[in-house]
């Protein structure tokens, strides 16, 4: 493969203590043999944002972006002859399958909706491509089961995009608080989210414009009628796509906890919730929603409400951690640890910024300043587990577990809020054949839902 300057690497890096936390100090990268030959599927905003990580980190030649939009993919391929080294405009594709086929990448990331992940991840692999996938890396539990499977079987390196691993003061909150056990024995987690971000808006069925493959963007899904390009954010207002907040920014958070804490598959996950308050519009995702994900004596809770105050308007979206001698909270933004006793000074944990090392993140249209660190020290992470033939920071079945849980939680309350067992050695729902059957989506006519033991 082709590796990464060592030097370069170094001189990249934002922090020794950050570096040091990943083991990273003494690696020894091999002299690069050239650029990386490097395609995106999925050119808005998020895998835009992945890519311009990726460039700013390592040697890169972007070979090809894929997107049915055509007007999106121009764009994001103006922008890309900007951002590397070439200059050039990659080649432009509607179809992911023509991309793989054609430029043959060695590393694509996918920033496309969802339900694309699965389809797409599977196929990059199976053309020889290492793979960085958005989280939740899939629309439902089989799909994730047969992702992982196919990145175990074509010997692969898949880092998911839970990049909270990888965010500079939760690893050192990590080391500090957890690893130390100032916080003493663990047992009750909160995870939680309420922001407004659930759109809800009424907007006509359209003619689908001549720019948008709409037929391609759905994919697998079901066709909804067309009300509008889907991008951004609409897509993920409806079930068909993803899997609500839940699956969107749960996701985040309970992997984060599961990372600090060491844990693996819950035994068991109860869920409710609903469309409560926000009834207005085409929205079916649920506006309020509460998840236990239970361990041998820790329960982890979750909260979303897409309506009203935050619990803690420090906190929005977050995870807090409590044990019998202290809490430790902790977001994007942000650390906390706040000890039992009053003798003992809390301690703040910053949000690293790199503006100055980086002064293009600044005028980035739409860019996460504060996750733009975490996603280089991804990105790093990535390409150094390639290199080493390790396993990734987030690979592929921490990102299932994560995001089989939520969806999980989802089936739960749908069926009412009945307590799941899942089984991910049978891939069944212990005697609970109803949840056992929503474990696979139906695919619309044309496309096959991937199996563990057929990709």
């Amino acid at each position: 493969m082709n590796a990464l300057n060592r030097r370069d690497f170094l001189k990249g890096s934002s922090a020794l203590a950050t570096l040091a936390s990943f083991g990273l100090l003494g690696m020894d990268f091999k002299d690069q043999e050239g650029p990386l030959r490097v395609a995106l599927i999925g050119s808005g905003w998020y895998g835009k944002s992945d890519l311009f990580r990726l460039i700013q980190v390592a040697d890169v030649e972007v070979v090809g972006l894929c997107d049915p939009d055509k007007n999106m993919l121009k764009a994001a391929g103006d922008m890309v002859a900007t951002r590397q080294k070439s200059g050039k405009v990659p080649a432009l594709y509607e179809d992911y399958k023509e991309l793989l086929a054609k430029e043959k990448p060695e590393f694509v990331l996918i920033g496309s909706p969802d339900h694309w992940h699965a389809l797409q991840c599977i196929d990059a692999l199976k053309a020889g491509a290492h793979v960085y996938v958005q989280k939740p890396i899939s629309v439902d539990v089989i799909e994730g089961e047969a992702m992982v499977a196919a990145a175990r079987k074509y010997h692969k390196k898949v880092q998911v995009g839970t990049q909270r691993k990888s965010t500079p003061h939760l690893i050192d909150a990590k080391e500090q608080i957890i690893d130390t056990g100032k916080l003493g024995k663990i047992s009750h987690v909160e995870v939680c989210c309420y922001y407004h971000m659930r759109a809800n808006g009424n907007p006509p069925v359209e003619p689908v414009p001549d720019f948008f493959n709409y037929e391609l963007w759905t994919g697998p899904a079901p066709l909804r009628p067309y009300d509008g390009i889907p991008h951004k954010r609409w897509w993920r207002t409806f079930i068909e796509y993803g899997n609500g907040i839940t699956g969107d920014m749960c996701v985040h958070m309970l992997d984060t906890v599961r990372w600090m804490l060491k844990l693996g598959w819950p035994t068991q996950i109860t869920s409710t919730g609903g469309i409560y308050v926000q009834k207005e519009g085409k929205s079916n995702i649920s506006d309020t929603q509460s998840a236990i994900f239970e361990y041998p004596e820790l329960n982890v809770v979750w909260q979303h409400r897409t309506w009203g105050n935050p619990d803690d308007p420090t906190y929005p979206w977050a995870f807090k951690i409590f044990g019998d001698k202290g809490m430790l909270a902790g977001s994007t933004m942000q650390a906390d640890y706040t000890p039992l006793d009053k003798n003992e000074k809390p301690i703040h944990f910053d949000c690293l910024f790199e503006r100055e090392k980086y002064p293009e993140d600044v005028n980035e249209p739409d860019i996460e300043l504060n996750a733009a660190p975490a996603t280089r020290l991804h990105m790093r992470n990535w390409l150094e587990a390639i290199d080493k033939n390790t396993l990734p920071v987030a690979d592929i079945e921490e990102g299932h577990i994560s995001t089989a849980a939520c969806i999980l939680a989802n089936i739960s309350m749908d069926l009412g809020g009945r307590t799941l067992k899942y089984d991910p050695k049978t891939m069944t729902v212990i005697g609970d054949k109803e949840a056992t059957a929503r474990l696979r989506r139906p695919y619309r006519k044309g496309y096959t839902h991937p199996e563990p033991k057929s990709v």
